[in-house]
Protein backbone atom coordinates (compact mmCIF):
# COMPACT_ATOMS: atom_id res chain seq x y z
CA UNK A 1 0.00 0.00 0.00
CA UNK A 2 3.05 2.12 -1.00
CA UNK A 3 1.30 3.59 -3.96
CA UNK A 4 -0.05 7.27 -3.79
CA UNK A 5 -3.81 7.35 -3.95
CA UNK A 6 -6.51 9.77 -4.85
CA UNK A 7 -9.83 9.30 -3.07
CA UNK A 8 -12.95 10.76 -4.53
CA UNK A 9 -14.04 11.79 -0.91
CA UNK A 10 -11.86 12.28 2.47
CA UNK A 11 -13.79 9.50 4.63
CA UNK A 12 -12.27 6.99 1.31
CA UNK A 13 -8.94 7.70 2.99
CA UNK A 14 -10.00 6.07 6.21
CA UNK A 15 -7.45 3.33 7.46
CA UNK A 16 -3.94 1.92 5.95
CA UNK A 17 -2.36 3.74 9.17
CA UNK A 18 1.06 3.09 9.30
CA UNK A 19 3.12 0.62 11.51
CA UNK A 20 6.05 2.10 13.61
CA UNK A 21 8.35 0.23 15.25
CA UNK A 22 9.26 1.67 18.27
CA UNK A 23 12.76 2.06 19.85
CA UNK A 24 13.62 4.19 23.15
CA UNK A 25 10.30 3.90 25.11
CA UNK A 26 10.38 -0.02 25.34
CA UNK A 27 14.41 0.06 24.96
CA UNK A 28 15.47 -2.91 27.49
CA UNK A 29 12.57 -5.09 27.45
CA UNK A 30 13.80 -7.58 24.74
CA UNK A 31 10.90 -7.68 22.71
CA UNK A 32 9.76 -5.96 19.62
CA UNK A 33 7.56 -3.30 19.82
CA UNK A 34 5.32 -1.95 17.06
CA UNK A 35 2.21 0.59 17.34
CA UNK A 36 -0.33 1.27 15.17
CA UNK A 37 -1.01 5.14 14.11
CA UNK A 38 -4.74 5.40 14.22
CA UNK A 39 -4.74 9.50 14.60
CA UNK A 40 -3.62 9.17 10.83
CA UNK A 41 -6.64 8.81 9.57
CA UNK A 42 -8.53 12.10 8.94
CA UNK A 43 -10.20 12.95 11.71
CA UNK A 44 -7.47 12.03 13.89
CA UNK A 45 -8.49 8.65 15.43
CA UNK A 46 -9.38 4.93 15.30
CA UNK A 47 -12.81 5.55 15.67
CA UNK A 48 -13.22 7.14 11.76
CA UNK A 49 -13.32 3.22 11.32
CA UNK A 50 -16.52 2.64 12.98
CA UNK A 51 -18.16 5.61 11.85
CA UNK A 52 -17.66 5.19 8.40
CA UNK A 53 -18.55 1.45 8.73
CA UNK A 54 -21.48 1.63 10.53
CA UNK A 55 -22.83 4.72 8.64
CA UNK A 56 -22.19 3.28 5.18
CA UNK A 57 -23.95 -0.27 6.34
CA UNK A 58 -27.04 1.99 7.88
CA UNK A 59 -27.26 4.08 4.62
CA UNK A 60 -26.86 0.64 2.32
CA UNK A 61 -29.75 -1.49 4.65
CA UNK A 62 -32.63 1.71 5.00
CA UNK A 63 -32.04 2.14 8.66
CA UNK A 64 -30.85 5.79 7.51
CA UNK A 65 -31.77 8.02 4.91
CA UNK A 66 -30.49 11.68 3.65
CA UNK A 67 -31.50 14.03 5.96
CA UNK A 68 -31.82 11.89 8.90
CA UNK A 69 -29.76 12.34 12.16
CA UNK A 70 -27.52 10.76 13.45
CA UNK A 71 -27.38 10.55 17.49
CA UNK A 72 -24.67 8.95 19.31
CA UNK A 73 -23.03 9.77 22.76
CA UNK A 74 -18.69 9.60 22.42
CA UNK A 75 -15.89 10.81 24.48
CA UNK A 76 -15.12 13.13 21.34
CA UNK A 77 -13.53 10.57 18.66
CA UNK A 78 -16.14 8.92 17.49
CA UNK A 79 -18.25 12.01 17.38
CA UNK A 80 -15.43 13.10 14.94
CA UNK A 81 -16.06 10.22 12.91
CA UNK A 82 -19.38 10.84 12.85
CA UNK A 83 -19.29 14.30 11.95
CA UNK A 84 -17.69 13.52 8.87
CA UNK A 85 -19.91 11.23 7.70
CA UNK A 86 -22.89 13.50 8.37
CA UNK A 87 -20.96 15.91 6.14
CA UNK A 88 -20.43 13.69 3.46
CA UNK A 89 -23.57 11.97 2.93
CA UNK A 90 -25.79 14.89 4.00
CA UNK A 91 -26.90 14.59 7.20
CA UNK A 92 -27.81 15.88 10.74
CA UNK A 93 -25.24 15.35 13.49
CA UNK A 94 -25.93 15.26 17.33
CA UNK A 95 -23.81 14.16 19.47
CA UNK A 96 -24.12 13.60 23.33
CA UNK A 97 -21.02 14.34 25.34
CA UNK A 98 -19.65 14.43 28.57
CA UNK A 99 -18.37 18.00 29.95
CA UNK A 100 -15.14 16.80 31.42
CA UNK A 101 -14.17 16.08 27.40
CA UNK A 102 -11.38 18.24 26.85
CA UNK A 103 -12.07 21.37 25.22
CA UNK A 104 -10.21 20.93 22.00
CA UNK A 105 -12.35 17.89 21.22
CA UNK A 106 -15.41 19.92 22.27
CA UNK A 107 -14.10 23.36 19.40
CA UNK A 108 -13.58 20.71 17.11
CA UNK A 109 -16.82 18.87 17.25
CA UNK A 110 -18.43 22.56 17.24
CA UNK A 111 -16.33 23.89 14.42
CA UNK A 112 -17.70 20.39 11.72
CA UNK A 113 -20.98 21.82 12.82
CA UNK A 114 -21.95 18.98 15.41
CA UNK A 115 -25.06 19.58 17.67
CA UNK A 116 -23.25 19.13 21.33
CA UNK A 117 -25.11 17.80 24.46
CA UNK A 118 -23.04 18.27 27.04
CA UNK A 119 -24.23 16.15 30.02
CA UNK A 120 -22.65 15.75 33.68
CA UNK A 121 -20.11 13.22 33.69
CA UNK A 122 -20.58 11.93 36.66
CA UNK A 123 -24.16 10.97 37.13
CA UNK A 124 -24.58 7.25 37.40
CA UNK A 125 -25.24 5.33 34.42
CA UNK A 126 -28.87 4.46 34.96
CA UNK A 127 -29.47 8.03 35.77
CA UNK A 128 -32.14 9.12 33.14
CA UNK A 129 -29.59 12.68 32.71
CA UNK A 130 -26.53 10.48 31.99
CA UNK A 131 -23.75 10.08 29.31
CA UNK A 132 -25.42 6.64 28.55
CA UNK A 133 -29.03 7.66 29.10
CA UNK A 134 -29.48 11.00 27.14
CA UNK A 135 -28.46 10.12 23.31
CA UNK A 136 -31.22 6.71 23.93
CA UNK A 137 -33.23 9.22 24.73
CA UNK A 138 -33.00 11.37 22.16
CA UNK A 139 -33.00 8.81 19.61
CA UNK A 140 -36.11 7.46 20.58
CA UNK A 141 -37.91 11.15 20.76
CA UNK A 142 -36.63 11.35 16.96
CA UNK A 143 -38.45 9.33 14.22
CA UNK A 144 -35.32 10.25 12.07
CA UNK A 145 -33.00 9.27 14.09
CA UNK A 146 -30.09 6.84 13.57
CA UNK A 147 -28.56 5.77 16.87
CA UNK A 148 -25.44 3.79 15.94
CA UNK A 149 -25.09 2.78 19.48
CA UNK A 150 -21.30 2.04 19.49
CA UNK A 151 -21.19 0.86 22.88
CA UNK A 152 -23.73 -2.04 22.15
CA UNK A 153 -23.18 -2.77 18.64
CA UNK A 154 -21.12 -5.31 17.45
CA UNK A 155 -21.02 -3.54 13.59
CA UNK A 156 -18.71 -1.78 15.77
CA UNK A 157 -16.07 -4.18 16.07
CA UNK A 158 -16.98 -5.90 12.57
CA UNK A 159 -15.30 -2.71 11.42
CA UNK A 160 -11.85 -3.77 12.54
CA UNK A 161 -12.46 -6.85 12.12
CA UNK A 162 -12.92 -6.15 8.15
CA UNK A 163 -10.06 -3.45 8.46
CA UNK A 164 -7.73 -3.32 11.35
CA UNK A 165 -6.95 -6.70 11.70
CA UNK A 166 -6.15 -7.53 8.27
CA UNK A 167 -3.90 -4.35 8.16
CA UNK A 168 -1.69 -5.69 10.98
CA UNK A 169 -1.70 -9.01 10.02
CA UNK A 170 -0.30 -8.00 6.19
CA UNK A 171 1.86 -5.55 8.02
CA UNK A 172 3.49 -7.72 10.39
CA UNK A 173 3.74 -10.32 7.91
CA UNK A 174 2.06 -12.59 9.22
CA UNK A 175 4.25 -13.12 12.32
CA UNK A 176 2.50 -11.75 15.86
CA UNK A 177 2.67 -12.88 19.07
CA UNK A 178 0.98 -10.98 21.23
CA UNK A 179 -1.68 -7.66 21.13
CA UNK A 180 -2.18 -5.04 23.40
CA UNK A 181 -4.62 -2.51 23.43
CA UNK A 182 -7.00 -0.27 25.62
CA UNK A 183 -10.50 -1.24 25.64
CA UNK A 184 -13.40 1.02 25.46
CA UNK A 185 -16.35 0.21 23.51
CA UNK A 186 -14.35 -3.12 22.80
CA UNK A 187 -14.75 -2.72 19.35
CA UNK A 188 -11.14 -2.47 18.01
CA UNK A 189 -9.50 -4.77 20.47
CA UNK A 190 -12.23 -7.81 19.80
CA UNK A 191 -12.75 -7.01 16.07
CA UNK A 192 -8.60 -7.06 15.45
CA UNK A 193 -8.43 -10.44 17.76
CA UNK A 194 -10.91 -12.28 16.28
CA UNK A 195 -9.28 -11.75 12.84
CA UNK A 196 -6.05 -12.50 14.11
CA UNK A 197 -6.91 -15.45 16.03
CA UNK A 198 -8.96 -17.32 13.22
CA UNK A 199 -5.38 -16.71 11.53
CA UNK A 200 -3.63 -18.03 14.30
CA UNK A 201 -4.87 -18.99 17.47
CA UNK A 202 -1.50 -18.92 19.56
CA UNK A 203 -2.02 -14.81 19.22
CA UNK A 204 -2.50 -13.40 23.05
CA UNK A 205 -4.46 -10.69 23.54
CA UNK A 206 -4.30 -8.27 26.36
CA UNK A 207 -6.97 -5.67 27.30
CA UNK A 208 -5.90 -2.44 29.14
CA UNK A 209 -8.19 -0.96 31.15
CA UNK A 210 -8.00 1.86 33.55
CA UNK A 211 -9.00 2.22 37.18
CA UNK A 212 -12.06 3.21 38.23
CA UNK A 213 -13.88 1.29 35.05
CA UNK A 214 -15.89 -2.09 35.56
CA UNK A 215 -14.08 -4.07 33.10
CA UNK A 216 -11.17 -5.48 34.95
CA UNK A 217 -13.02 -6.93 38.07
CA UNK A 218 -15.91 -8.08 35.22
CA UNK A 219 -13.24 -10.23 33.01
CA UNK A 220 -11.21 -11.83 36.24
CA UNK A 221 -14.06 -12.16 38.74
CA UNK A 222 -17.26 -11.96 36.65
CA UNK A 223 -18.63 -9.22 39.45
CA UNK A 224 -19.56 -5.98 38.93
CA UNK A 225 -18.17 -3.53 40.66
CA UNK A 226 -18.75 0.20 41.49
CA UNK A 227 -17.34 2.12 39.00
CA UNK A 228 -15.13 5.11 39.78
CA UNK A 229 -14.11 8.41 38.26
CA UNK A 230 -10.47 8.60 36.33
CA UNK A 231 -8.92 10.69 33.99
CA UNK A 232 -8.28 8.94 30.66
CA UNK A 233 -10.63 9.62 27.67
CA UNK A 234 -11.96 6.67 25.88
CA UNK A 235 -11.07 3.84 27.59
CA UNK A 236 -13.00 1.45 30.05
CA UNK A 237 -16.56 2.05 31.04
CA UNK A 238 -18.90 2.33 34.58
CA UNK A 239 -21.21 -0.68 33.34
CA UNK A 240 -20.63 -3.54 30.96
CA UNK A 241 -22.32 -3.40 27.36
CA UNK A 242 -22.80 -5.10 24.89
CA UNK A 243 -20.62 -4.74 22.20
CA UNK A 244 -16.99 -6.31 23.74
CA UNK A 245 -16.39 -9.92 23.19
CA UNK A 246 -14.88 -10.88 26.71
CA UNK A 247 -14.01 -14.32 25.15
CA UNK A 248 -11.48 -13.02 22.69
CA UNK A 249 -9.10 -11.29 25.27
CA UNK A 250 -6.73 -13.43 27.13
CA UNK A 251 -5.95 -11.11 30.07
CA UNK A 252 -6.63 -7.56 31.27
CA UNK A 253 -4.51 -5.21 33.25
CA UNK A 254 -5.42 -2.20 35.30
CA UNK A 255 -3.55 0.81 34.73
CA UNK A 256 -3.47 4.32 37.03
CA UNK A 257 -4.15 7.41 35.44
CA UNK A 258 -0.87 8.34 36.54
CA UNK A 259 0.89 5.43 35.29
CA UNK A 260 -0.87 6.38 31.73
CA UNK A 261 -0.60 9.81 30.99
CA UNK A 262 3.13 10.04 32.18
CA UNK A 263 3.79 7.23 29.70
CA UNK A 264 1.49 9.29 27.21
CA UNK A 265 4.43 12.19 27.74
CA UNK A 266 7.28 10.08 27.61
CA UNK A 267 5.74 8.84 24.09
CA UNK A 268 6.35 12.42 22.98
CA UNK A 269 9.83 12.71 23.98
CA UNK A 270 11.14 9.34 23.50
CA UNK A 271 9.54 8.33 20.04
CA UNK A 272 7.80 12.04 18.78
CA UNK A 273 4.55 10.13 18.84
CA UNK A 274 2.24 13.01 20.01
CA UNK A 275 -0.51 11.09 21.64
CA UNK A 276 -3.67 10.85 23.56
CA UNK A 277 -3.64 9.26 27.32
CA UNK A 278 -5.04 6.12 25.74
CA UNK A 279 -1.89 5.81 23.94
CA UNK A 280 0.07 5.90 27.08
CA UNK A 281 -1.75 3.56 28.75
CA UNK A 282 -1.46 0.99 25.83
CA UNK A 283 2.22 2.08 26.39
CA UNK A 284 2.56 1.31 29.82
CA UNK A 285 0.62 -2.31 28.96
CA UNK A 286 2.79 -2.90 26.71
CA UNK A 287 5.74 -2.73 29.13
CA UNK A 288 4.39 -5.25 31.97
CA UNK A 289 3.00 -7.43 29.17
CA UNK A 290 7.08 -7.71 28.58
CA UNK A 291 8.28 -8.09 31.60
CA UNK A 292 6.35 -11.21 32.21
CA UNK A 293 7.27 -12.67 29.05
CA UNK A 294 9.76 -15.74 29.66
CA UNK A 295 11.59 -14.71 25.94
CA UNK A 296 11.67 -12.03 22.88
CA UNK A 297 8.32 -11.37 21.11
CA UNK A 298 6.65 -9.43 18.58
CA UNK A 299 4.20 -7.17 20.68
CA UNK A 300 1.33 -5.36 18.37
CA UNK A 301 0.14 -2.39 19.83
CA UNK A 302 -2.65 0.84 19.14
CA UNK A 303 -2.43 4.41 19.41
CA UNK A 304 -6.07 5.33 18.59
CA UNK A 305 -5.50 9.39 18.86
CA UNK A 306 -3.34 12.26 18.97
CA UNK A 307 -2.22 14.78 21.42
CA UNK A 308 -3.55 17.63 19.74
CA UNK A 309 -6.78 16.71 21.26
CA UNK A 310 -5.34 17.07 25.10
CA UNK A 311 -3.04 20.35 24.87
CA UNK A 312 -5.61 21.77 27.84
CA UNK A 313 -5.09 18.80 29.94
CA UNK A 314 -2.57 16.10 29.42
CA UNK A 315 -0.03 17.87 27.65
CA UNK A 316 -0.96 21.03 29.95
CA UNK A 317 1.73 21.17 33.48
CA UNK A 318 -0.99 22.82 35.72
CA UNK A 319 -3.68 20.67 34.46
CA UNK A 320 -1.35 17.31 35.78
CA UNK A 321 -0.53 18.93 38.63
CA UNK A 322 -3.74 19.96 39.93
CA UNK A 323 -4.76 16.63 39.73
CA UNK A 324 -1.48 15.31 41.61
CA UNK A 325 -0.03 13.63 38.64
CA UNK A 326 2.91 16.21 38.33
Amino acid sequence: MNELRVFERLSDAVGWTPLVRLGRSVDGLGCEVFAKIEFMNPMGSVKDRIARHMVEKALADGRLAVGDTVIENSSGNTAMGLALMAVIEGLECTMVVRRQTSKEKLDALRAMGVNLVLVDGTLPPDHPESYNRTARRLAAANPAAYFPDQHNNRENSEAHYLTTGPEIWRQMAQDIDVVVAGIGTGGTICGVARFLKERDPAIKVVAIDPQGSVFYDHFHHGVRCEPGRYLVEGLGDEEIIGCPDFDLIDDMLRVSDRDALLATRELARTEGIFAGGSSGAALWGVREVARRLDGPARIVTIFPDSGFRYLSTIYNDDWMRSRGIL
